[in-house]
């Protein structure tokens, strides 16, 4: 059996995902009985986090996302979360991320995000969220999506 980083396999981050999409969105983001092993290595949908840096870096990305984006485990969590977009992109990616600030969510979300490879797909039907603790302390943002198109032949 492969290797699980430890953020993915961590509990209380696993908590500050479910527990801030459940609470912001007003559904689970997983069926009960699910832990963070389940999320990391057999969801189907991509889930993806990152920090609060002024350049934000993703510190979250399950094997769906690692699939669907091109990066492993190491890769992901150094990168900017900016890199998932093309520069044209990356204005109204900002847009997104400033109004899930504002509101604390954002559903049904469509935006163009660009692989390792550079092959474009469309993420379709996603949700964004704010990340914070029981504390009320925000720690990030996450989105998650299980449908997308690509866009290169």
């Amino acid at each position: 059996m492969p290797l699980v980083p430890t953020l993915a396999a961590d509990r209380s981050f696993f908590e500050l995902l479910t527990g801030s999409f459940e609470r912001l969105v007003g559904r689970p983001l997983c069926e009960p009985g699910r832990g963070p092993r389940w999320l990391y290595e057999e969801a189907a949908f991509v889930v993806l986090a990152h920090d609060t840096a002024a350049d934000p870096v993703f510190v979250y990305a399950n094997r769906a996302a690692e699939a669907r984006f091109g990066y492993g485990w190491d890769e992901f969590t150094t990168l900017p979360s900016r890199l998932s977009a093309e520069p044209m992109d990356r204005a109204e990616r900002q847009r997104l991320l400033d109004a899930v600030s504002r509101d604390g969510f954002i559903a049904d979300y469509r935006g163009v995000r660009v692989t390792k490879f550079g092959r474009h797909f469309r993420m379709e039907d996603g949700v964004v969220w704010q990340l914070v603790d029981a504390s009320g302390q925000r720690r990030g943002q996450a989105a998650t999506f299980s449908r997308w198109t690509d866009l290169d032949g």
